[in-house]
Formats: C-alpha cells, structure tokens, sequence
C-alpha cells in the first residue's frame, strides 16, 4: 500500500518536472505571457509580496508562511487519508497467512488458466474482508498543491524581487544543493518515519519506493530555484508531523480492526478447482481417432441373408 502511495508520489513530481520545464511563452524582449502566467505567475507574485510585508519584506519567510498555510489546510485531510491507509495496511496483515498460501499456489501453477484463476481468488480475497486495491490512499492533496508548486516555480522565475532575494545566505532565485538536500532530508525521515511498527516483512516491500520518492524530490529540487527547495523542505518536515500523529494512532487503529475481525472474521475464497483435461489435451502430439476411408465398412449380413432366400425362391 505504501508502496503505491510512493509510486503516486513520484509521478505526480516527475510530471511536475515536465510541466514546469517551459509552459510560460515569453516576447523577444524576454516578457513572459501566457495562460499560465497570466492564472498561475501573477497571483503568485502577488501572494508572495503580500506575506513578504508581513515578514518584514523577507521573501525566505514568506515562503515558509505559505508553506505553512498550504499545509494546515490540507492537514486534515492528509491525516484521514493516512489513517485509512494505516487501517488497510493492518486488514492486509491480519488476512497476510491466507494472501501468502494463495500467491505459494499461484506460483505451482503450471497453465496460464491455473494462475488466472487463482488471481480472481487473490482479489475476492480483497474484497470479501473490504480491502482496497489504492490502500485508501489519494492524489486529491497532490492535485491541490501541483497549481501551487507551478505558481511559486513562475512567481520566482519571472520577479525581479523573489529571484533576487536571499534567505539564510542563499539565493531564492538560483538552484541550491543545500535545500535539495534538507528536503531529500526531511521526506526521507518521513519515509522512515511511516516504516515504525509495521513488520519486518512490509518494510522490506517498502524500502524500494521510499528511498525513490525522496530522490525524486532531491531531482526536482536540484533543478528548480531554491525558493521551491525550501518549499519542498518545509513541506517536508510537516510530513513527519502527519507521520507522527498517524503513529501515536497507530494503536488504536489497530484495535479498531481486531474490533471489527471479531464481529466479522476473515472470509477465505473457496480454492479453485482446475478443470480436468483429457488425455488428448494433455497430449496434443498423440492423433486422434479418425475414419479411414480405406476401410471397408461392415455390412448388415442379416439383411443380406433375407434377400438371399428371396433370389433362391424366385428361382424355384
């Protein structure tokens, strides 16, 4: 489950990746215009000088104040979204001994039919006990902050004040290996973070896409203006905060499922039975019994017989 919520993680930055590489259409004269300038660069620029006054005319600050913000609105939801997740990953740990039986018979399969079949009976599995295939897990947060990312991406590229503008000795403006690394940091702990309390089993299927989802923010955040470094760090260690609540949760949550497995246990899927096959299926190169032409048919001697003594009286 968690392993799908890094691979939705990293799509979502890799087309973030793309879409910031050029949407922006700028004159000979270097004047950006444009749709996304226009929805997008603009309120940016104007959101970010209004908390730049608010902060002393610090954009470093600003951007911090944003993240903030951004953050605090989507907290609810992202908690819920996670505590459905963290309930899922505890229904696929109670039903893991049937699901580990069911993919040892898949894998002794021999015909494509026997493993089809068994598959279906991998997800009856799923939905008979009410597990989801996403793991409770959405793209709406990262939908949400995709137009923000875009917008502080254009606000810093094409303003004069935020590309110019340093924070803690670093330049907003200009890409900053530091803030890639703080925010490769910060979702990497996150990552590690997720991982406390689960078994050792699903860390292992786990480890592959939480080390690729903070790399992939190291990527984006290498070749961006360090303002959305920091923007990404700060976001960073909000994640650890989500993380730590959904962990002091985690217990209860947990007994909610054994609550919920003993008024409804685990339905097991009935194996299924493969069909039988003939012997001439089971061996295509052995031919089938077929009519020779060649062969003369058995004729009817009784009806022979009965014209034979007409003929003989016919005579007389």
């Amino acid at each position: 489950m968690k392993s799908k919520k890094g691979l939705t993680l990293t799509l979502t930055l890799g087309t973030l990746a793309l879409f910031l590489s050029g949407c922006v259409q700028t004159t000979k004269a270097g004047k950006p215009y444009g749709f996304v300038y226009e929805y997008l660069a603009r309120p940016g620029q104007n959101v970010m000088e209004w908390l730049s006054q608010l902060f002393g005319n610090n954009y470093g600050w600003a951007i911090i104040g944003l993240t903030v913000i951004v953050r605090l609105v989507l907290l609810p939801m992202m908690i819920n979204q996670q505590r459905k997740s963290t309930y899922q990953q505890e229904k696929m740990s109670a039903v893991r001994p049937q699901m580990e039986k069911i993919q040892a018979r898949q894998k002794a399969a021999t015909t494509q039919e026997e493993k089809a079949a068994i598959s279906n009976e991998l997800m009856q599995l799923y939905r008979d006990n009410g597990i989801s295939m996403t793991g409770g897990i959405g793209c709406l947060p990262l939908l949400i902050q995709l137009p923000i990312f875009s917008a502080l991406y254009y606000a810093i590229r094409y303003s004069p004040e935020l590309s110019k503008a340093t924070f803690m000795g670093i330049s907003l403006g200009k890409s900053s290996l530091i803030l890639a690394i703080l925010a490769f940091l910060s979702y990497l702990a996150q990552g590690y973070l997720s991982m406390i309390g689960l078994p050792e089993e699903q860390k292992k299927t786990m480890r592959l896409m939480l080390i690729m989802s903070p790399v992939m923010i190291l990527f984006v955040s290498m070749s961006a203006p360090a303002g959305l470094g920091l923007y990404f760090f700060v976001g960073g260690l909000f994640a650890c905060l989500q993380t730590l609540i959904i962990n002091f949760f985690r217990p209860r949550i947990r007994r909610e499922v054994e609550a919920e497995l003993k008024k409804h246990p685990i339905k097991t899927p009935t194996p299924t039975q493969p069909k039988p096959v003939s012997a001439t299926e089971s061996n295509p190169s052995r031919p089938r019994p077929q009519n020779n032409p060649s062969r003369p048919r058995p004729q009817n001697n009784a009806g022979r017989g009965r014209n034979a003594g007409k003929q003989q009286r016919h005579r007389q």
